[in-house]
């Protein structure tokens, strides 16, 4: 799964990396590593623009945790923060972002919990950041949806919500051990088709739910501070070794 993550590169920079063709500059974000559920991030996505002919590659400021159009709040936003890949095609949920809406959540990395024996034989979790080994921004694949807020008039700013959900899928052999489940993360050769807005057959979008080969990332051990979300620094994802507790996992 993936509940929380840090993103710290520049958006110029990912309008490079990712071949971003629209962006404004005033759609600004601090950096952040450590972003929680409601928390906002830049995302990826394509969409027909105004005087285009075809979908346009944008990056946006989305809001983490995906509210369905037909929701009738905002509030199952911090609920469905996750879409698993095996069923994504079919819940209710996402199954229509999943034909039409995808993006890219471009991060440093996530963190994720192990559990493993505490003092007295009680469980205890251990923090770890997963990150790409070659340095590089880690591609998730997302589902955005917009949510009408109809408790305000059409024209206020708040009446409409854009937000996202990250899927996720088995986790590999190396992350296993830490947890069953992982977001899936997409090689640059999957980008077009991921984000093409016109490919909207199942079958060949269940296609792209297949995750790159092993041996692209590494889990980090980390510092329990990120477990608080008022801790938000570059320290957060750097190495900790525990000295009373430590486990050889790999």
């Amino acid at each position: 799964m993936c509940g929380r993550f840090a993103s710290s590169s520049k958006p110029e920079d990912i309008v490079e990396i990712f071949g971003v063709e629209q962006w404004d500059p005033a759609e600004t974000l601090a950096p952040s590593w450590n972003v929680a559920p409601t928390g906002s991030a830049f995302v990826v996505l394509e969409r027909l623009a105004k005087g285009r002919a075809r979908a346009v590659r944008q990056l946006r400021v989305l809001r983490w945790g995906l509210v369905p159009q037909w929701s009738n709040s905002a509030e199952t936003a911090v609920k469905m923060i996750n879409a698993r890949a095996d069923t994504v095609h079919e819940k209710p949920a996402y199954r229509q972002a999943f034909a039409s809406r995808r993006c890219i959540l471009p991060v440093d990395g996530y963190y994720e919990w192990q559990t493993v024996p505490g003092e007295r034989g009680k469980p205890r979790k251990k923090p770890f950041f997963v990150s790409r080994a070659d340095g590089t921004p880690l591609a998730l694949a997302g589902l955005y949806e917009f949510w009408r807020n109809r408790s305000v008039p059409p024209g206020d700013p708040q009446a409409w919500l854009v937000t996202f959900a990250v899927v996720t899928t088995d986790a590999e052999e190396l992350l296993a051990p830490i947890h069953e489940r992982m977001p899936l993360f997409l090689d640059p050769s999957s980008f077009d088709d991921w984000l093409d807005p016109g490919l909207s057959d199942p079958d060949e979008l269940r296609r792209l739910l297949i995750p790159p080969p092993p041996g692209a990332l590494r889990a980090t051990p980390v510092s329990p501070a990120v477990g608080n979300i008022r801790n938000n620094g570059p320290e957060l994802k750097e190495p900790w070794v525990e000295v009373e507790y430590e486990t050889t996992l790999f």
